[in-house]
């Protein structure tokens, strides 16, 4: 369900409408997702979202404590919540189980029961830890998304996919544990930086590749205004993408079938990310690149057509996003990696391929000799 929150009181037209989604699960279960621009100067929705306690903490990193925690933890203090704010390091390279472990030690310390919260607020790397840590600190507490990223807001924040990384690849341990609630402020893509906010259109870009020809032509014509963050263009495009991701997740919580549609470009992509090391390529960054690459397969292994690989292309061009990435990659390095993929079986990988725009193919198993064809189109290899 969609729907558009008004207030009762007359606001500035900036304030005006908050947009609500409820994703509905299975056995009853539902949280609310809730769109608008400068959500957090006005608490109109708030009343309409189920708190367990008056306690909490704020789980960011760094970075974004000094940008925004001050005024959420505000938010909330002036409201009757008692908010601390805990913070961890800046980048992937800390979504691990050693910070897992000191963000326990912290809520300990804080006095945490198992009627407290977390209010995680940050990228896909906060959203995608503070979901692991919620899920499994005291054996389950509440937690909220407040995503600050494109790439948080249009994806990792809806769904429920906690996670942590090992040495050894992206997310290999980690829980379905789905949110409260989610709160998307747009303005906080105010601050992201250009490289940041682009990676997020990657998640976008995939979306509309998936969802189909109405929302891949909405990018192509739209793609100036989105990549000048207008604020009516960006609602519409956050709030599609999360209509989508609702369809898939209500359907298929814990990706048994259906959801894995939402692995397109990951394949590929997860293996490039971590050959070349945590921080080098941004996720998003990477997901562009893995789509092209798996585009290419499509069309090799009979499955997808010139024409949509062309089209992809074109989207992904217009949108600022890579089709390459800028330095050799290590062979080993990169099949290391891609065997160690949650879709692997023996000496194949699972893929999401596309047959046409709305029309994936999910399951593909792939042989490294396939694998081997495609890496020429996306990078220079080595070893």
């Amino acid at each position: 369900m969609m729907r558009t929150f008004s207030p009762k009181k007359k606001l500035p037209r900036r304030l005006c409408a908050v947009r609500e989604i409820v994703v509905s699960l299975s056995e009853g279960r539902s949280y609310r997702v809730f769109i608008g621009p400068s959500l957090f100067l006005r608490d109109d929705w708030l009343q309409e979202v189920p708190f367990p306690s008056r306690r909490g903490v704020i789980l960011t990193n760094d970075l974004v404590k000094v940008l925004h925690a001050e005024r959420v933890q505000r938010f909330f203090v002036q409201r009757g919540y008692a908010v601390d704010v805990v913070a961890v390091p800046d980048g992937e390279e800390h979504k691990n189980l050693a910070t897992v472990e000191k963000v326990y030690h912290e809520l300990l310390a804080l006095d945490l029961d198992r009627k407290s919260f977390i209010l995680a607020l940050g990228g896909g790397v906060i959203t995608d830890l503070a979901g692991f840590v919620a899920s499994t600190f005291l054996r389950g507490i509440a937690y909220y998304q407040i995503p600050t990223s494109l790439l948080a807001q249009v994806d990792s924040s809806v769904g429920g996919k906690t996670g942590v990384n090992l040495e050894e690849g992206k997310n290999l341990v980690g829980t379905f544990y789905q949110p409260s609630g989610v709160f998307i402020d747009l303005s906080f893509l105010e601050t992201l930086p250009e490289r940041e906010y682009r990676e997020g259109l990657a998640e976008v870009a995939k979306t509309a590749f998936l969802e189909g020809k109405d929302f891949t032509t909405f990018l192509l014509e739209h793609a100036e205004d989105i990549l000048g963050r207008k604020g009516t263009v960006l609602e519409e495009v956050v709030a599609r993408s999360i209509a989508f991701k609702k369809a898939v997740v209500e359907k298929d919580e814990r990706e048994g079938g259906l959801r894995s549609i939402l692995n397109y470009g990951h394949t590929i992509g997860h293996a490039l990310e971590k050959a070349m090391g945590y921080g080098v390529l941004r996720h998003g960054e990477a997901v562009s690149v893995g789509m092209r690459g798996e585009a290419f397969l499509a069309c090799a292994l009979g499955i997808g057509t010139e024409e949509v690989y062309a089209i992809q292309k074109v989207v992904l061009e217009k949108l600022g996003l890579p089709l390459r990435v800028p330095q050799k990659i290590n062979l080993n390095a990169f099949f290391s990696a891609l065997w160690r993929d949650k879709k692997r079986e023996g000496q194949k990988v699972r893929c999401t391929l596309l047959a046409d725009l709305g029309k994936p193919v999910t399951g593909v198993e792939v042989e490294k000799a396939a694998i081997l064809k495609v890496l020429p189109e996306i990078c220079e290899v080595e070893g």
